[in-house]
């Protein structure tokens, strides 16, 4: 298919619809990542021994996050994108203020997992407005771009989340996520028209609903690329996991967690840079390809300097933002190939990929943060292991090619 722009639906310009895309997406990261600081805080206010089950408190968010999408894209091709976001939100914020307010660790995962399901819609409608609007190269380059804006936000909120934490208890950062979330309803409410035509929207019915889902697994691009990005998203969530206890544990350097997780983060931020550059050129496929091989080859050298016990502070911040750095490059280019034969399903497709690859990849995020021990083996062992799976994914999306762009003209041979 050839890089198109669809007409776009009157409301913010190009600069502040990626600006308002982004944001929705970062509601879900600084749910995530302002919390790496405070887990000792809660474990110990809540009476949570283990610090490895303090891990529950990102994966119940999580779970909740995933198994919702699986509703919100039907409920946005029937009623719209707007108000099926709005409600979204509110719920988000609903479970915030309850969060906050949580006597018990019970309670609080509970709360974490409403959380989810109410940010789940800003995933899904975030991709699926993005696809109302433009598609190909130019739908890729929206996507950097706004991971751009989104990847700010995780270099940040453990600074955020450790502000906080020395302004108040830790529940003051489930206020302030609370309010960013009104703040996002409101500008929703004011700036973002609805864009899912009148004449696209689609009833809800099981058949057809069950036809639409049926077609987001099985052809061979889509769930490929799902199935690739479910890997990846796997072993970020690992590092998620285990990364508060290997700067606390293992390099006993909690002070250095804020700065060094940000600048490992800022790999992804500078490879989306790059990547929002470059896509148009040299199309989604050969880099994130080659990313993809570049991913593979951090983590073997990763793991193997973790086994041969010369890990510190410093290797690793600079192998993990050098793999991030890959992960950047891919993440994007994946979701845009996923959906890019899915237009006329938009909203259901982007509902069943973000079902698969955050219900998945969670749980494989929270198996590699569950075998964490002390040492930084576990979580590079998961990264060589995801890496490898994504490439099986995206040789099966790719019948066995790859670097091969779908956009390049076919050269006749002479003669």
């Amino acid at each position: 298919m050839t890089s198109t722009t669809l007409p776009p639906a009157k409301g913010p310009g190009f600069a502040e619809f990626v600006c308002l895309i982004a944001l929705l997406m970062a509601l879900n990261a600084l749910a995530i990542d302002a919390m790496l600081p405070a887990l000792p805080a809660i474990g110990d206010d809540l009476g949570v021994a283990s610090q490895n089950s303090r891990q529950w408190i990102i994966t119940a968010y999580l779970l909740g996050f995933g198994g919702a999408q699986i509703i919100y894209g039907p409920l946005a091709d029937r009623f719209g994108r707007k108000p099926i976001l709005l409600i979204g939100i509110g719920v988000y914020i609903v479970f915030s203020l309850t969060a906050a307010l949580a006597p018990s660790f019970e309670t609080l995962i509970m709360a974490r997992v409403g959380q989810g399901l109410g940010s789940a819609a800003t995933r899904v409608l975030a991709v699926s407005i993005v696809r109302d609007r433009y598609s190909g190269r130019t739908m890729a380059r929206v996507m950097s771009l706004s991971f751009l804006v989104f990847l700010g936000v995780p270099i940040i909120a453990p600074t955020v989340g450790q502000l906080i934490l020395l302004a108040g208890p830790w529940r003051m950062i489930f206020d302030v996520l609370g309010l960013i979330g009104v703040g996002m309803m409101l500008w929703v409410v004011v700036r973002l028209p609805e864009t899912l035509h009148p004449e696209d929207r689609l009833p809800i019915q099981a058949g057809r609903i069950a036809r639409a889902f049926w077609e987001a697994v099985t052809h061979r691009q889509s769930i490929g690329y799902t199935l690739a990005m479910t890997a990846i998203t796997g072993a970020l969530f690992g590092f998620i996991n285990s990364s508060q206890q290997i700067f606390y544990d293992v390099f006993q350097e909690p002070v250095l967690f804020p700065a060094v997780f940000a600048a490992i983060a800022g790999g992804i931020a500078i490879a989306s840079i790059l990547n929002a550059r470059l896509v148009v050129k040299l199309g989604s496929r050969l880099i994130s390809h080659w990313a993809l091989i570049g991913f593979i080859a951090m983590s073997v050298i990763h793991l193997m300097v973790a086994l041969s016990g010369h890990e510190t502070i410093w290797t690793f911040a600079v192998l993990q933002a050098l793999t991030m750095f890959c992960f950047g490059l891919i993440a994007g280019n994946f979701g845009s190939m996923a959906m890019e034969p899915m237009g006329h399903i938009a909203g259901t497709a982007s509902s069943a990929q973000g079902f698969i690859s955050t219900i998945f990849g969670s749980l494989a995020g929270f198996g590699i943060g569950q075998m964490f021990n002390g040492s930084t083996v576990p979580m590079t062992i998961g990264f060589v292991v995801c890496g490898g799976l994504a490439l099986v994914a995206v040789l099966l999306a790719e019948r066995g090619r790859l670097f091969v762009s779908r956009n390049a003209p076919v050269v006749q041979p002479a003669g």
